[in-house]
C-alpha cells in the first residue's frame, strides 16, 4: 500500500512548524520575555518535558492544497485525532506501538487506489508504529514533536510581547528558515502559536495543555499485517 499522502503530510507539518514551542494559562509572569532568544527555547523545552498532553491546530500549504491538523497528544501513550490534505482527511489514533487509521472512501483511493477504498471503507487499518508508518506515528508522539521543533530551528530574534488566543506572549522569530513563535510569558513557558507566512505557510496552535484525555483502540481494525502485500 503506498503512503505517499501520509509522508507528504508529516514532512510538510514538520516543515511549516519547524521553529519552537510553548503556551500556559497563569495570571504570574514567568520572566520569559525579558530573557534572550536562546534562553527562551532551553526555558521551553524544560517546561515541554514535562508536559502530560497538548492539543494541536492548525493549517499550513502545501504545493497550493491547505493540509489541516485537530489532534491531542499524551505523553508517553499516543495521540488521536484527525488530518487532511486539500480537503480529503483521515482519522488517527496512535496508542502504544500502533497506529489506527479511518477515512473516507476519497482517502483510501488517494492512498491505495479502489481496492483500498472497497476493503478499509467505514472500517479502521491497524499497522505497527514502525517502518512505512513511523514519520506519522512521531508526528503523534508529544514528546518526539517537540524535541524536533525544538532542535530544528535558525537563527532566532526576539520580538514585541502581545496577546495571542486570550494568552500572553512572546514572539520568536526564526530569520533563517523564517515563521514566528509565539511563547506564552504567564504561567509555564509551553508554545502558543506558529506562524510561516509566504506560499507554504499557515499557523499550528497549542492549547490545552495537561488536559485529561482518554485513548482507547478503535474496535475491530483490519491488521495490516494479515493483509497480502
Amino acid at each position: 500500500m503506498r503512503i505517499r499522502l501520509l509522508a507528504s503530510i508529516v514532512s510538510v507539518v514538520f516543515l511549516a512548524i519547524a521553529v519552537s514551542a510553548c503556551g500556559g494559562s497563569s495570571s504570574s509572569d514567568n520572566g520569559i520575555s525579558s530573557k534572550s532568544p536562546d534562553a527562551i527555547v532551553s526555558s521551553v523545552n524544560s517546561a515541554v518535558a514535562g508536559l502530560k498532553s497538548v492539543h494541536v491546530t492548525g493549517s499550513i500549504m502545501s504545493t497550493g492544497a491547505p493540509i489541516t491538523l485537530d489532534m491531542d497528544l499524551v505523553s508517553g501513550m499516543g495521540a488521536r485525532g484527525s488530518m487532511s490534505e486539500n480537503g480529503v482527511g483521515f482519522q488517527i489514533v496512535a496508542l502504544g506501538q500502533e497506529v489506527y487509521i479511518s477515512g473516507s472512501p476519497a482517502f483510501w483511493r488517494r492512498l491505495g487506489g479502489n481496492a483500498a477504498a472497497q476493503l478499509f471503507n467505514g472500517k479502521w487499518l491497524k499497522a505497527p508504529a514502525t517502518g512505512q508508518f513511523s514519520s506519522l506515528a512521531s508526528l503523534t508522539n508529544l514528546q518526539a514533536l517537540f524535541n524536533k521543533l525544538l532542535a530544528s530551528h535558525g537563527t532566532l530574534t526576539k520580538g514585541a510581547t502581545s496577546t495571542v488566543n486570550g494568552q500572553k506572549v512572546v514572539a520568536l522569530t526564526d530569520t533563517t528558515k523564517g515563521g514566528t513563535l509565539y511563547v506564552a510569558t504567564t504561567g509555564q513557558p509551553y508554545p502558543v502559536e506558529i506562524i510561516k507566512s509566504g506560499s507554504q505557510g499557515g499557523h499550528i496552535d497549542f492549547s490545552g495543555f495537561n488536559k485529561s484525555v482518554s485513548l482507547a483502540a478503535p474496535a475491530n481494525a483490519i491488521d495490516i499485517s494479515q493483509l497480502h502485500s
